[in-house]
């Protein structure tokens, strides 16, 4: 029978190779792209040669047509987004050996989540498919303690959704900044209490649900959180946490990165000179974690580097695991540092989900962030965080819940309409007093412009708008908990979006 590492090998060196992964780390090509307003400036990134293999991209579309070609390799991406988890994940897919399984299964974290989400969650579109909330987690408990002081227990510093189609043929990843602001609904805290509705940054509400130290209760919140704000359904969760990051790249002896400039950060505390070096431990774990000191200062930046920085770890795994030692090694550091929902702990259901994974083909992954545009072009005084992009971001999370590809060039293209240039004209259309203005306060805490309310009668919410503001209007309708199609209207009030609060009106996303 062939050794664990030989099938390890074959497996996933035939499935690098097929999706265009080449030579040994250092020697992977990596790029990201910025939106305009948030494009990094001389940020590091992870060694590469030149002739890497190419991203592509499609619209959305029935399943099983095939995408267009693009810029960046799928399957590093794949392997790069969903970080060090689907790493972990080809390698189990290719050992061999009951006793390997016994033990990694015990190292994996089950979680319990759904007694925690509630009820109120959006209907699954598309049974067959797979919806993934991938976690790099910032908790400071036991091992992470080092890493802050007074500080919330538990955190998530990353934030993916992995999306695998019903007939496995594509898969998206979906970045979350954790800068996002968004409403995060009551959540269980565990210890009795309930957290009130607010709105913050997306990366609180693991914090809320994880305010004892579980990460159930952390995941949980986090899931209900994206689930209301953006109505797709979310079936797993995986998380890694900062020690066993630090563990896996110790276990490969570090990874070679790149920086145009020196990165000394007093927060993250990477001390890294200009150009190339072998990076491990704290090091590593500062560089990934960088943000203040090099380009722009964003979250987005942020993501990518560690888009990088994943993508070459995976290279460097299927390069050097070449003993049983090794890869034993390297699987029992990262298994130790994954949790999961229940249904998903185990070495089995781990291994089906990579087989999945490994059977897409490399025109048919593909990485995206929500379309997002600074918070501060809807709140002046606010310099820290981003607000999702309407109608963008509606599309795209409407497609994955109906598992359609989605147009990454579309969402990417289209210039955002911040929500404080949108004029809007408020319309009490329930016949109850006080709608209109609930309504309008909402809207003003969001950053659109209320010009007023009246009462009238309608039998559904509507957004109407005059000649020449059909942009706006399709971004206020798209942000509507349950979107309307608007539609133009010569008698509408000049200069505004008229919003008509019909009976059962839903709110806003975010």
């Amino acid at each position: 029978m062939p050794s664990a590492p030989t099938i390890f090998y074959a497996v996933v060196d035939s499935s690098l190779r097929r999706h265009g992964s080449r030579g040994p780390p250092g020697g992977i090509t990596t790029q990201h792209s910025e939106p305009p307003h948030r494009a990094a400036q001389g940020g590091g990134h992870v060694d590469r040669q030149p002739g890497a293999s190419r991203e592509r991209r499609g619209p959305v579309r029935p399943r099983g047509h095939r995408r267009t070609k693009t810029r960046l390799t799928r399957r590093g991406r794949i392997l790069a987004l969903t970080g060090a988890a689907l790493a972990v994940l080809l390698a189990i897919a290719g050992t061999g050996g009951y006793w390997l399984y016994q033990r990694l299964d015990g190292n994996i974290q089950a979680a319990g989540i759904d007694n925690k989400i509630g009820g109120d969650r959006p209907a699954n579109l598309s049974p067959g498919a797979k919806n993934i909330l991938v976690v790099g987690s910032d908790s400071r408990d036991g091992d992470n303690a080092e890493y802050g002081k007074n500080l919330t227990t538990m955190q998530s510093d990353t934030l993916m959704v992995l999306h695998i189609a019903a007939n496995r043929k594509w898969a998206d990843v979906v970045s979350l900044p954790r800068d996002s602001w968004v409403q995060i609904p009551a959540c269980d805290r565990g210890n009795g209490t309930t957290s009130a509705p607010d709105h913050f940054k997306i990366n609180e509400a693991f914090a809320i649900g994880g305010t004892t130290g579980d990460i159930g209760g952390a995941a949980a919140c986090t899931i209900k959180t994206i689930e209301q704000n953006t109505g797709l359904r979310i079936d797993h969760f995986l998380s890694v946490d900062f020690q066993g990051f630090k563990n896996m790249v110790d276990a490969l002896d570090g990874i070679k990165v790149c920086s145009k400039q020196a990165i000394h950060d007093t927060k993250a505390h990477p001390d890294l000179e200009a150009g190339c070096q072998t990076v491990k431990g704290e090091q590593a774990l500062g560089y990934v974690r960088t943000r203040y000191s090099v380009g722009d200062g964003s979250d987005i930046g942020r993501i990518g580097r560690q888009q990088e920085f994943m993508q070459a770890l995976a290279a460097k795994a299927q390069y050097k695991l070449t003993s049983p030692g090794d890869l034993y090694s390297f699987l029992d550091s990262a298994t130790k540092s994954l949790a999961t929902d229940e249904d998903l702990a185990g070495v089995t259901p781990l291994t089906s989900l990579a087989s999945s994974l490994k059977g897409i083909p490399e025109d048919r992954l593909i990485f995206l962030t929500v379309p997002n545009y600074p918070r501060e072009l809807d709140v002046p005084t606010d310099k820290a965080n981003i607000s999702w992009q309407y109608p963008q971001a509606h599309t795209l999370f409407t497609a994955l819940a109906k598992d359609q590809e989605v147009d990454k060039d579309e969402l990417t293209a289209a210039k955002p309409v911040p929500a404080r240039t949108i004029i809007v004209q408020v319309l009490n259309g329930t016949g109850t007093h006080g709608q209109a203005s609930t309504a309008a306060k909402q809207l003003r805490a969001a950053g659109y412009t209320v010009t007023g309310n009246a009462p009238t009668l309608a039998k559904e919410t509507t957004v109407t708008y005059p000649s020449g503001l059909e942009e706006q209007a399709k971004a206020l309708a798209a942000r509507l908990r349950t979107p309307a199609t608007p539609r133009q209207d010569p008698q509408a009030a000049p200069g505004a979006v008229t919003l008509t609060v019909g009976p059962g009106y839903p709110g806003l996303r975010g």
